[in-house]
Parts: C-alpha cells; sequence; structure tokens
C-alpha cells in the first residue's frame, strides 16, 4: 500500500489469537494483489460481455460497459474531486438501483471501503454507524437525504454527496471513463456490513476483497450453479450482505443479469419477475408463503430457481412451492459475520424443512458449551469455519462469536446421522420478522422514549406469515390508558425513531413485567405465555 492509506480499519481488527480459522482459501488461487471489481466487472468486458445486459429496472437497461464507466467516473470522483485515500470509508444510501450497485463499484475501484446502508434507516442509526465506522464521505440517493442532513454536524462526515439527478451525477459528467483500480491486497477490507446484536448496538463486520469472491465461488457457482443467461431477482436490500451477493454480485460472477427493484414487497416482486422473465429468485420464506397465498396464479414459468434465507424455510411452504411451481426451494442460512450462505440445501442434497448441508469449503457442527460435538438429534449451538469468517471492528463481542477458531452463529440446531442440519431457534433476543433481524432492545429503547411509556419489554411471537411479530408488553405512567389511540401512538412513535420495520405489531398494556430479584425483566417467562 502507499504511504497515504487510512489504516484506520487495520487498527482496530480484532487480536489474532480472537480471529477465526480461515480454512480451504488455497482452492480458491486468489493472487496476492486482487480488487475484486476487476474478475467481477472489468473481466467480465474483456471477455466480450460489454454489451451484455447487467441490470434491469423499470426505468431501463444498463450494459456491462455501462456499469464499469458509471463506476470509473464515481472512482475519479472519489479520488480526485472528494480527496478519497485508499482505505477511507464511504456510506451508501439507496435503494435496490443501478445507482446503488455504480457506486458500490466505484469505492471498491478507488480502493475505499464500501459502508452501505438501508433506506429505512433513521438518524439516529445512521449517526452510530457512520461514528462507529469514522465515515468522512457519504453517497445518497437524493430522495432519502433528509436523514443525513439531521447529522452532519453531530458525526464525523464531511462530505455528503447526493446522485440520482444529484451532485455525484453532475461531477461524473466531465470525467474521463477509463480508471486503473487501486492494486489492493486480497485480504485489504472493502465492506464494512452491520448487524444489530441483542443489545441493539450494531456490530461492524469486516470484510476483504478475497471475501466477495468466495461467496460467490463457494456458495453460488457450487450450490446454486447460475449461468449467463440467467436473470435474478430478489428482495433483500444490497445493504444486507444477503442481498449483496444474491441480486449484485452473483449475476455478476457468471456474466448474467440482474433485475432491482426499489420497493421489492412480495407483490412488486413477483410483479417484475413476470415482467422482466427473472430465472432466480433470491427471498425470505415470508415472501414466498406471501406469494402462495395471495398471488399463486401469477408466479411466472420462466422461474428456475429459487433461494431461501433470512429465517428458517417451514416444510409446508416448501411442500406447496414445489406443488405450485415445480421448483424445490433452496434454503440455506447465512450471518453477516460470514458474509452469506454458509449451510444450505443443494439439488443433490435437500430434505424438505432441514437448512441443508455445509457449502463446499465450510464445516459445520452442533457443539454444547464446553465446544465438544453433541450426539446426533442433540439440540446444541451451531459452530462454523470456512473461507470467510466473523472480524468486527472494534468490538468485544468478537470474543464471543469465536472460539476456538469456530465462528458461533447465535443459532440453535441438530444434526441428524445424515450430516443434515435442521434449525431449533435463535439462542439470543433477536427477533426474525419478515427475513429482517430486529433487536428487541433496540426496539424497547425506542418506545421508552415516549412520554407515557414507564417500562416495556420487546419479544417475539410465532407468526404464520412472517415467522415471528414483534410484540411490545407496556406498562404505562399514571394517567394513560391502554387504548387502541395509544397503540397507533406508540407505533408511529417507534416508526419515526427507528427504521419502521421494527415497530412493534402488537402491544400488551400490563400493570408490571415479571422480574428478577434484581429487577432484571424476565423475557423468557413472556415468551413462554
Amino acid at each position: 500500500m502507499t504511504a497515504h492509506h487510512d489504516l484506520f480499519v487495520q487498527q482496530f481488527l480484532p487480536q489474532k489469537t480472537e480471529l477465526p480459522d480461515l480454512i480451504n482459501l488455497e482452492t480458491f488461487g486468489y493472487p496476492e494483489i486482487l480488487n475484486c471489481a476487476e474478475p467481477l466487472l472489468d473481466d467480465a468486458i474483456k471477455e466480450g460481455n460489454g454489451i451484455k445486459i447487467a441490470v434491469i429496472m423499470d426505468e431501463g437497461e444498463w450494459s456491462y460497459a455501462d456499469l464499469q464507466k458509471d463506476s470509473n467516473q464515481i472512482a475519479r470522483v472519489l479520488v480526485e474531486d472528494l480527496n478519497m485515500i485508499p482505505g477511507n470509508r464511504v456510506l451508501l444510501r439507496a435503494p435496490n438501483s443501478y445507482s446503488m450497485l455504480a457506486a458500490w463499484f466505484g469505492v471498491i475501484k478507488a480502493g475505499g471501503v464500501a459502508v452501505s446502508t438501508m433506506p429505512l434507516l433513521r438518524s439516529v442509526e445512521l449517526q452510530t454507524i457512520i461514528n462507529k465506522a469514522r465515515v468522512s464521505i457519504a453517497f445518497c440517493d437524493s430522495r432519502l437525504m433528509e436523514e443525513l442532513k439531521k447529522i452532519k454536524s453531530g458525526s464525523c462526515l464531511e462530505q455528503l454527496v447526493s446522485f440520482r439527478d444529484g451532485e455525484l451525477d453532475e461531477r461524473k459528467k466531465g470525467k474521463p471513463v477509463d480508471f486503473e483500480n487501486l492494486a489492493t491486497f486480497k485480504e485489504d477490507p472493502c465492506l464494512i456490513a452491520f448487524t444489530s446484536g441483542t443489545t441493539g448496538k450494531p456490530k461492524a463486520a469486516v470484510h476483504s476483497h478475497q471475501d466477495m469472491l468466495t461467496m460467490c465461488h463457494a456458495y453460488s457457482r457450487q450450490c446454486l450453479q447460475p449461468n449467463s443467461e440467467d436473470r435474478f431477482i430478489g428482495s433483500p436490500p444490497l445493504a444486507f450482505t444477503f442481498g449483496l451477493g444474491g441480486i449484485g454480485l452473483f449475476p455478476l460472477d457468471v456474466r448474467a443479469s440482474t433485475i432491482l427493484v426499489e420497493q421489492p414487497a412480495p407483490d412488486k416482486l413477483l410483479e417484475a419477475a413476470s415482467r422482466h422473465k427473472a430465472t432466480v429468485m433470491v427471498t425470505s420464506p415470508t415472501a414466498y408463503r406471501f406469494m402462495l397465498g395471495n398471488m399463486a396464479d401469477k408466479i411466472p414459468d420462466t422461474l428456475g430457481k429459487c433461494v431461501s434465507a433470512g429465517e428458517t424455510l417451514p416444510r409446508p411452504t416448501f411442500v406447496e412451492w414445489k406443488e405450485k411451481t415445480g421448483i424445490e426451494i433452496l434454503d440455506g442460512i447465512g450471518s453477516t459475520e460470514m458474509l452469506h450462505i454458509f449451510i444450505s440445501s443443494r439439488k443433490d442434497a435437500l430434505k424438505p424443512g432441514s437448512t441443508g448441508v455445509p457449502v463446499p469449503g465450510y464445516e459445520a457442527m452442533v457443539v454444547d458449551e464446553t465446544m465438544n460435538p453433541v450426539p446426533s438429534g442433540t439440540t446444541g449451538q451451531l459452530a462454523v469455519r470456512g473461507p470467510t469468517g466473523c472480524t468486527y471492528l472494534d468490538d468485544q463481542r468478537q470474543q464471543k462469536y469465536v472460539r476456538n477458531g469456530w465462528n458461533l452463529t447465535g443459532d440453535a440446531y441438530q444434526m441428524d446421522e445424515d450430516g443434515y442440519f435442521w434449525f431449533q431457534a435463535r439462542s439470543d433476543d433477536m427477533i426474525i420478522s419478515g427475513g429482517y433481524n430486529i433487536a428487541g432492545p433496540e426496539v424497547e429503547a425506542a418506545m421508552m422514549g415516549h412520554t407515557s411509556v414507564a417500562e416495556c419489554a420487546v419479544v417475539g411471537i410465532p407468526d404464520d406469515q412472517r415467522g415471528s411479530l414483534v410484540k411490545a408488553f407496556v406498562v404505562l405512567r399514571s394517567g394513560f390508558d391502554g387504548s387502541e389511540e395509544m397503540t397507533q401512538t406508540l407505533q408511529d412513535f417507534v416508526k419515526q425513531t427507528i427504521a419502521p420495520y421494527k415497530y412493534p405489531r402488537s402491544i400488551e398494556y400490563r400493570e408490571s413485567l415479571p422480574k428478577t430479584e434484581t429487577g432484571k425483566i424476565q423475557r423468557f417467562r413472556l415468551r413462554q405465555e
């Protein structure tokens, strides 16, 4: 690296003794100097795919050459106009769109570290992310600037640049269309992906250039097995690693096309899939259940492969989908810490209701509290290791996630005698609702900000459609009553405070909450009820 290199991320990585074992990397044969934009995008043009369609949206189509040109110009804006140096973090804020993908590649090409965020996040959440990752530059969709403007003075953000008929588009216009990618090392960080822990404090998972290729080579090529004629579509945001892989990098890796939908609710997703002749769908079990219940007659016959992750896929959903479409949904489990799916069903390894077997290159086992494997059919903690692993930025929770070189995902699992893995439950307070991870304590903190709330406990309750629903048990202050109007007021308040999808869909009013002798709320008792 050059002398002018921002080493903030490297300086705040875990100690070597706290890092996971990375295994089987030698099978990929990555060169020491590796910028992942080259094999994913630039090589596609060298191979003659310049005119091939890379991105499809209702508003237009863009070729591989278009994506390369725009990302090159964005890289030039970063380096020449915004004085970005290698290693600087750049926040990206936009819905799933061509502009978001082009901006991501621009950051990567220039040697920056992309910090992608969802459109739904509010200023308080964005401020936490910006200050944790020490973000100095942000690219934001012009329609979403308000929340970032609120916090510019109270954060380390120095330059806020709009795109989609914004400042970035103007700056790009005069730039040459070529750019020499920064010669990064394969282990250099290029992505910080934020996840919410049980405390509600986001954890920052750092991933490298080789990690971007590994999720393509390990999961996509070997489990999903797409080809260059495929058209991917999906609901997860590009800001989630599930979405970055599933509808961002996997299609480009095999020189296929991706269909991006800005607001990918299940009905909109299905309509776009039909309109643009999607062949691969990547979404949550909740979305598949919605489609079966509401739009089963509109599932396009072009679909050939379906991927499910984000929450466990119920066997009835798998069976009904196969009956209606003839397609066996490939269920999988991944995590932000591991980057993408590490246990998955495959065409040749599929048991309805099971998550599947380890993705090639990964190993998994079910262990007890002392990290010893438990007998088949016994519930324990899921431990996994492979060519990717958990590397938190400046976070003591690294020691909890990684033990003896293995990644402990926080999931309770069983393994059967054939080596298939069966999900049992989350082993912490995370609520998985509609494919989103929602930290109960974060919702509690938001609700406690309302003047009427004296105490609050938030748990997940089972729900046929969404997997789990966020439910709040509330003790109101004197002078307030638990009416329908109060429920609506509290729900609206939470939506204005944190991302709207986190709001409690059910609120129950109580005189008191169950507590331990030391005054801690016993959420497990509320769940049992």
